[in-house]
């Protein structure tokens, strides 16, 4: 199971500084100064996930190494200070490299050199309040996040599933994504064109802001109701719930145009085939009420509408019972299980 790592990284001057020198701004790591501090593995490893040469990079001192060594690629970090989550990464290589670690971060004088070394697969920024977190992860309100965390089991699984982050490492155990270093046969016609990759590039992002806050605000209306999400090799789903009313697979979309509306569709009823029950109902949940075109077009798929009406309130637009039942038969069409 992916763990989850709290890193504190945006407190004081100096991790404000290695911020912007190692996150703000990819390392060319195949170069010097970096090459020559990093042995043969550690080298290759990087290139093996960062083919480009160029990596971000975050790490924690040898304080920390007992809680480091439960950390491996694909598990997610959430980078924190002043009272916010302010950006999450996907780790890609990690390993114990002081020298390497002093190239990037040079210590002060007198200073502790950075002794754990990671890259990171996927970063992007955040602004998600520690209270926010705290009430996924089961922390009192006021909880300040110091040092480092890793969490594991139930609790790291609230904390990514509740803020819909999906890591390509989960993408590539699903069968969604090719994983790194795999190679794959092309047929003889596709030989000569010029696409410079074979690898059908990843549908879903590391994480969405917009998204993350609507389903977090939805999430906070259910009762009885047991709320998860799973992953095949259609990807990743946003919502899968488990209520009195039975199974409900639920994709959010933090935009009501017509691509956005489309896309929800066609993530729906590529989903509903690999889900781990049979659904009773499909749903789109949107930031505001659709238009009629937009949801007309939902409502001729069967799949219900779930709108958010005033702060905490949503309401729901179902489709015609008629047109749910006629789609039924293609909703419960099963895909083999990977």
């Amino acid at each position: 199971m992916t763990r989850l790592l709290v890193s504190s990284a945006f407190g004081g001057a100096e991790s404000r500084r290695h911020w912007k020198d190692t996150l703000d701004q990819p390392v060319p790591f195949t170069e010097p100064p970096y090459a020559g501090q990093l042995t043969d593995d550690q080298l290759d490893r990087l290139k093996e996930l960062h083919p480009e040469g160029r990596a971000r990079f975050w790490g924690a001192t040898s304080g920390h190494d007992g809680k480091m060594e439960q950390v491996s690629t694909g598990d997610v970090v959430l980078f924190t200070g002043k009272n916010h989550v302010r950006a999450i990464g996907e780790i890609g290589a990690i390993f114990r490299n002081g020298a390497f670690a002093d190239v990037m971060w040079p210590p002060k004088q007198g200073g502790e050199s950075w002794h754990t070394v990671y890259s990171l697969r996927q970063f992007g920024p955040a602004e998600i309040p520690y209270a926010t977190l705290s009430a996924l992860l089961g922390y009192k309100p006021n909880f300040q996040y110091p040092g480092q965390l890793v969490l594991s089991g139930e609790q790291a699984r609230a904390g990514i599933d509740g803020l819909l982050i999906t890591t390509r490492k989960a993408l590539e155990d699903a069968g969604a994504v090719t994983p790194p270093g795999t190679v794959r046969e092309l047929p003889v016609e596709r030989q000569h064109t010029r696409s410079t990759t074979v690898e059908r590039a990843a549908q879903q992002v590391l994480f969405n802001r917009d998204e993350s806050a609507l389903v977090i605000e939805f999430r906070g209306t259910l009762t009885d109701t047991t709320v998860k999400r799973f992953a095949r090799a259609a990807g990743i789903c946003d919502i899968f719930l488990n209520g009195p009313e039975g199974y409900e697979l639920i994709e959010a979309k933090s935009r009501v145009e017509r691509g956005y509306v489309r896309e929800a569709l066609a993530q729906l009823l590529d989903y509903a085939r690999y889900a781990p029950g049979v659904i009773g109902r499909l749903t789109a949940l949107f930031p505001q009420p659709l238009g009629p075109r937009e949801l007309h077009l939902l409502h001729h798929y069967g799949i219900d509408v779930i709108h958010r009406a005033a702060p905490g309130v949503f309401e729901r637009v179902p489709a015609p019972d008629r047109a749910r039942e006629q789609m039924r038969s293609m909703w419960e069409s099963r895909e083999p299980s990977p």
